[in-house]
Order: structure tokens, then sequence, then C-alpha cells
């Protein structure tokens, strides 16, 4: 399977603490590759580095073949990156619907005119420009808010019958969904999800699931990062795994929750050699 992104040696240090360690993954063309590991193993740091909100002191990230190393996230939006974080980012006064829409702003082909040259007259046409849009404009905007429309029909009812509310007016596990929806509005190539189910109960976390389920049958890759070990385990095509910075294993889902090191990032000296999977209760969430 081509890599769609290629992490080699990524090394991120703060002062005395390195927090990515020489990390080395990557990422194929559909594929859902879940990082996992106990709290401060590095997730959200590695995330940051291949999103351009943190450079790495050694290393590369490349992105179809190409060197994205420390680009600003502007730019990795429009190569086809989009993000969630590990505590949801909404607009809160705007409508659900208008939260969407921001994610599709690098999509946006058509241009506005732009008047000037003569004072005053610059502001009088583009105050007219705004009220009467040209015929180009207004259609790709249409298509877009149908776009957006459709995305959020994706959440049911959860999104749906509010979807001209303002975000603040959401439940948490609502404002993630819609942070969820925007990601998907810029039409990403690799989507980084940084734990979609922090927040939600059990029957939240289950449409969650059926959520990425959907995304990944129409060949979305992914790039997920999820304290929900039987979540990962049912999702996921490979599994890494960090601890204190390090990648400490990867492989299939069964390969690594039967992985004594895994186990003993998780559990304990004690528990090493077991072959049962850390459950929710007991892992140390990420």
């Amino acid at each position: 399977m081509p890599s769609l992104l290629e992490i080699r040696g990524l090394v991120r240090r703060f002062g005395g603490l390195t927090a990515v360690n020489a990390v080395d993954l990557h990422v194929g063309e559909g594929e859902l590759l879940s990082v996992i590991g106990p709290n401060g193993a590095g997730k959200t740091t590695l995330f940051n580095l291949v999103t351009g909100l943190d450079r790495p002191d050694e290393g590369l990230v490349l992105f179809d073949g190409n060197d994205i190393t420390g680009l600003p996230a502007q730019q990795l939006a429009q190569r086809g990156l989009a993000r969630t974080f590990q505590h949801g980012r909404v607009f809160a006064n705007l409508s659900v619907l208008d939260n969407v829409l921001v994610g599709a702003h690098t999509r946006l082909r058509a241009v506005k005119p732009r008047l000037g040259g003569v004072p005053g007259l610059g502001a009088i046409a583009e105050l007219a420009l705004a009220l009467v849009q040209p015929g180009a404009v207004r259609r790709e905007e249409e298509a877009l808010r149908e776009e957006a429309r459709e995305i959020i029909a994706l959440f049911g009812q959860r999104l749906a019958p509010r979807i001209d509310h303002p975000a603040y007016s959401l439940s948490y596990a609502n404002r993630r969904r819609v942070e969820i929806a925007r990601a998907l509005a810029l039409k990403p190539r690799l989507l980084l999800l940084d734990e979609p189910t922090a927040g939600m109960n059990e029957s939240e976390t289950a449409e969650m699931l059926e959520i990425i389920r959907g995304l990944k049958a129409r060949g979305q890759a992914i790039l997920l990062i999820e304290h929900k070990l039987d979540l990962v385990m049912q999702l996921s095509d490979r599994v890494a795994v960090l601890d204190d910075g390090r990648k400490i294993a990867e492989g299939l889902p069964d390969e690594v929750r039967n992985d004594p090191a895994v186990i003993e990032a998780y559990l304990g000296h004690r528990h090493v050699g077991s072959v049962e999977t850390p459950n929710e209760e007991e892992a140390v969430p990420a």
C-alpha cells in the first residue's frame, strides 16, 4: 500500500524532556491507523508536529511524497490535511451550519471581483458586490452549503435539528461532532482525529464508531488517537503504540493488544505476559 503520510525519525524536545523520540510511522491511502498509549506518551505532540502547529527538532514529515515538515496549518489544509483537537474547538457564536462551512474555506475557487483606483469607488463597489454577488460566487457558495448539510446529516438527529443553532448552545458531545463535521468539509485526503469520543457516553461512542466506520468504508484515510481501546480494536487496520515518546509497538490490532510491552505500558509490570486486552476502566486515558 503506497504511503500517503510518512513520518521519519520525528523528534521534539521541550527543555530536558523528549516528548517525541525518533518516531517512524506511515499511513496508506484509505487506511485507518490508530495511535494509542498512556497519558503523556506524546500522541498529541505528534499530531501537532504533523499538522504544523509545532516544528520538530529532528526528522521529516512527508505527505504524498512531498516534504511538509513545519509548514503552517493553512498550507497543510490546502494540501488536504484536516484535524480535530483533544479539546473540541468550535466558533461559539456561529451556527452549526456556518461552523461546518468554515472548514470549506480552502476549497473556494470563485473570486469576487474587486474594484479600486478611484477614491471611494472601491468601497462602494465592494458593498454592491456583497449585496449582489456574481453568479459563479453564488453557485459555489450554495454548492458548499448543500455539501455542509449533507455532512451534518451524517450525524443524524444529533446535529440535523440544530443546524441553525449557535454552537455555544450545544452539548459538549455535539460540539465534538460539529468539529469533526467541519474537518470533513475540507474534503481531506487525510483526517486526523484526536480523541473524537472524549466526553461521550457508551451510546454516543457507539454512534461515533459507526460514523468513523462509514468514513473508512468510503476510503477516507484516518490517523486516530483514541483511549477507548475497544473502539480502536474494532476500527483500526493497524495500531501504533507510544510510551514516553517512543514507539514501542506497531502492527495488527490483535498483535498489538497481546504485546507484553504494550500491556506493561498500560497496566504495569505485574501484567506482563497477560493476553487480555486492557479495558477502558483499567487503561490509563490517552
